[in-house]
């Protein structure tokens, strides 16, 4: 099922040769502008219009009401209400423990002078939750507790309205978001919500400085529109699993992973790298069979067989970690001998996922870390949404007359150095 790319005999350069979507982001672009302009410009009634022609239900009003909330929350499977809490609780955890740095104490530099840094939090932020395919209900939870953590004073989250639940977004949705606390929720979907946020609908939704959240590639076109008037997460690609594994590895794990990523998206990728011919057939065999069973084949065939997922095979580990590197997997699993050896060497991945027992299924909901992360290579330099994702680091400069005196000559010799006399004279000055 999956295409056998055969990397033994290369040395380096991977990354022009590694499996990838086709993802033009700048074609689309085009199409999303005059959506953008429009709710810019005509505010509610574009986002009426927008809304019949691509969810195909106008909802009565498009801030969802506050009983709406509550009433998904109360109507929500007991057991799945327990699931949902204990993800929120281990989000949140991980959050406050690991993400949320104290500010810094001052250091001092000279007698006087200090340089102190402030974490301060966005003010606003616009999140955003998809519901095509598959209504992401747990991007409430990724996107809402890292911006609560940072204290975010005013979060708004916008999820497109479903024909199936009278206009107003998928009922988790809206249950998580009673759950969290955020009654500011919004039946607008795709380019419009970004728009909205970006823009603000007199009457409707204020403007945001911030707006996070994975999509479809009209999202991540609109989020490139409107980067600079405010800021953005990530331009996202489609899904994508890489898995590093050897002779030591259950197939038919391996063969759950894969296909528990290509199930997103028909063009989400998942690639295996491995030194093992043996494990890479019995892999293709687990596929075989996994994949006849499971509800959505269309979708993961079409995923499996694209031009954006393969076998990879590699000469040995050393090689799997540098071909890994260079892939910067969205996930990355490590399912080898001394997976945490292996996984402590990578360098290039938005998570790593180490062991047998550590599928990227669980990130994806109660592992408590992130699942918003970079895609398409971008974990080369990119990182996943987290407690720092809303908070903007502001340096705090104290010096006394003396301090700024001792260091005087100096400064002043570097403006004019610039030819920058007037930098020079504000240093100047003070030494009268």
């Amino acid at each position: 099922m999956l295409r056998t790319l055969d990397f033994t005999d290369a040395d380096g350069a991977y990354r022009s040769r590694l499996p990838r979507p086709n993802f033009d982001v700048e074609a689309a672009v085009d199409v999303v502008r005059p959506i953008v302009e429009g709710v810019a410009r005509h505010g509610e009634q574009a986002l009426s219009e927008f809304s019949q022609r691509f969810d195909h239900v106008v909802p009565d009003q498009f801030r969802v009401p506050a009983d709406a909330l509550v009433r998904a929350a109360d109507d929500l499977d007991p057991q799945l209400a327990e699931a949902f809490t204990e993800a929120i609780r281990r989000r949140r955890q991980v959050a406050k423990a690991l993400e949320l740095e104290p500010e810094m104490p001052a250091v001092t530099l000279a007698d006087g002078a200090r340089v102190g840094l402030r974490n301060i939090p966005v003010d606003r932020v616009g999140l955003y939750v998809p519901g095509g395919l598959a209504p992401l209900a747990s991007s409430v939870i990724m996107n809402v507790i890292p911006a609560q953590v940072a204290g975010v004073r005013s979060i708004a989250v916008a999820s497109p309205p479903q024909r199936d639940f009278g206009g107003l977004p998928h009922p988790n949705i809206l249950a998580l978001c009673h759950l969290l606390g955020v009654d500011e929720v919004y039946a607008v979907g795709g380019a419009q919500a970004v728009a909205m946020f970006a823009h603000g609908v007199e009457g409707l939704c204020e403007p945001v400085s911030l707006i996070t959240g994975p999509g479809n590639i009209y999202v991540v076109a609109a989020k490139r529109l409107v980067r600079g008037l405010v800021g953005i997460d990530s331009e996202a690609g489609p899904t994508e699993i890489a898995i590093v594994a050897d002779d030591t590895a259950n197939p038919a794990y391996v063969a759950a992973d894969l296909i528990s990523q290509a199930e997103h998206d028909p063009m989400a990728a998942s690639v295996l790298i491995t030194p093992s011919v043996d494990l890479a057939d019995a892999v293709q065999g687990e596929l075989a069979t996994q994949v006849a069973k499971t509800r959505h084949r269309d979708r993961v065939t079409t995923a499996l067989t694209g031009q954006q997922s393969a076998i990879v095979l590699v000469r040995d580990i050393d090689q799997a970690v540098a071909v890994a590197d260079a892939y910067a997997a969205e996930h990355l699993e490590i399912q080898t001998a001394d997976a945490s050896a292996v996984a402590a060497r990578i360098g290039n991945a938005g998570a790593i996922f180490v062991g047998d027992f550590s599928p990227v299924s669980l990130g994806d909901y109660s592992a408590g870390s992130t699942h918003v992360l970079p895609t398409a290579g971008c974990a080369c330099h990119s990182s996943g949404l987290t407690v720092r994702s809303f908070v903007r680091t502001v340096h705090v400069i104290d010096y006394s007359r003396g301090a700024l005196l001792e260091v005087a000559d100096g400064v002043e010799r570097f403006a004019l150095a610039e030819d920058l006399p007037g930098h020079a004279a504000a240093i100047s000055v003070r030494r009268r």
